[in-house]
């Protein structure tokens, strides 16, 4: 018992100081938010179209030379190397959540969604926030990111935010997966059985939009398809860090230098 206990002692404090410090180290290779410059964009390529897997990309629309959707991009960077101009590319910013699916199509370097409740529902949920989290046949991946954020590392629970077993006990879902047919029935009773009010937050691009199985005959498109949707999460799959800066941008738990309005 005393070894463990300094073991323990010598490996100090473990949880992450965000939002109060600096958000945690991310790695090179992580893919965040784009960063699209119209001004380089050459409309008679369309190469960026021609490559993206699931549609996301789309070329002279509302007035906008390329726009992109976050909400349907796998964060594959295909785009980034087809195109010979620069006019996209992808940045570390990991804050890409927004409570409105319009707010996820970019088309500027400077833009950037928010996250966002009422005042009367962030009065509610803004202590104490119970999910359920609902695989609606995901590959895993966003479900394992979303597990991470109970580790000590992360602690979510330090926010009031937890998951629990029961929909009855819970605030709202948090949905993983395209929503598949075979669980359609399944979502439907799950969101049914959360006492109201309550909250359904999309996490991933599956979630979103249906990811990569977009148009499926066996595919929903996402849970907005099937329930009313208060916070999208974009990712393939979204960095615990993104999921975590969306939870607590929507409770409005951040700091400013965090938010979704910080440079």
């Amino acid at each position: 018992m005393f070894d463990v206990l300094l073991a323990r002692w010598k490996q100090g404090h473990r949880t992450m100081r965000y939002p109060a410090g600096a958000p945690p180290e991310l790695p090179e290779r992580f893919v965040g938010r784009p960063l699209i410059d119209a001004a380089k964009c050459n409309e008679t390529c369309r190469r960026c179209v021609e490559i993206c897997p699931t549609g996301a990309i789309a070329l002279g629309q509302d007035g906008h030379a390329v726009q992109l959707d976050i909400g349907r991009c796998l964060f594959c960077r295909q785009c980034e190397t087809a195109c010979g101009t620069g006019a996209v590319v992808f940045s570390q910013d990991y804050r890409l959540a927004a409570s409105q699916r319009g707010d996820l199509v970019t088309c500027d370097a400077t833009e950037r969604a928010a996250a966002r409740l009422d005042e009367e529902t962030r009065r509610l949920f803004g202590r104490s926030l119970k999910l359920r989290q609902v695989s609606a046949g995901g590959c895993n991946a966003c479900e394992a990111d979303t597990n991470v954020l109970g580790t000590v590392a992360w602690d979510l629970g330090r926010f009031g935010i937890q998951f629990v077993a029961s929909p009855r006990h819970a605030d709202g879902l948090l949905i993983t997966g395209p929503v598949t047919e075979n669980m359609r029935l399944a979502l439907q009773k799950t969101y049914e059985a959360v006492p109201w009010p309550k909250l359904v937050i999309a996490v991933g691009t599956c979630a979103i939009s249906g990811g990569p199985y977009v148009d499926h005959p066996q595919v929903l498109n996402g849970a907005g398809t099937a329930l009313p949707v208060d916070l999208f999460v974009p990712g393939c799959p979204p960095h615990p860090l993104t999921i975590l800066h969306a939870l607590l941008e929507l409770l409005q738990k951040i700091p400013a230098s965090h938010s979704c309005r910080a440079s």
